[in-house]
């Protein structure tokens, strides 16, 4: 499965259980206020990207298939804790950040490469 972009994911998607669908109506905010967090964090100097791990019911072989997203994935260097503030985890009714291994990556395609001492991260919703 690729990982979206921001865009690819938030922009023009308005079906609100597409993200954490077991958070929405129980205080998950709404897309377009993820998405803007998100981009926030994004044009942080310690952030290289974000991108969103799609759900595996994704419909990608349907033209008008589902688009889910499962988590969020981050290439930094910034230390868990601090990206769960900047987040504000508890406002995005999340579960908070998850460092990744190696083979928390083998079912994507097209992840960004982390230079010098990022690693990528979770930010996870169960």
């Amino acid at each position: 499965m690729p990982l979206l972009t921001l865009e690819e994911f938030f922009d023009g998607n308005g079906r609100e259980d597409s993200f954490a669908p077991n958070r929405w109506g129980f205080g998950r905010p709404p897309l377009a206020e993820i998405a803007e967090r998100l981009r926030q964090l994004r044009a942080d100097v310690d952030v290289a990207w974000v991108r969103v791990e799609l759900h595996a019911d994704t419909e990608v072989d349907e033209p008008d298939g589902a688009v889910l997203g499962e988590s969020i994935v981050i290439g930094t260097t910034a230390p868990a804790a601090e990206l769960e503030a900047r987040l504000d985890v508890d406002w995005l009714r999340s579960d908070g950040i998850v460092e990744s291994d190696d083979s928390s990556l083998e079912d994507f395609c097209e992840v960004p490469a982390v230079e010098g001492h990022e690693r990528i991260v979770f930010l996870v919703s169960d």
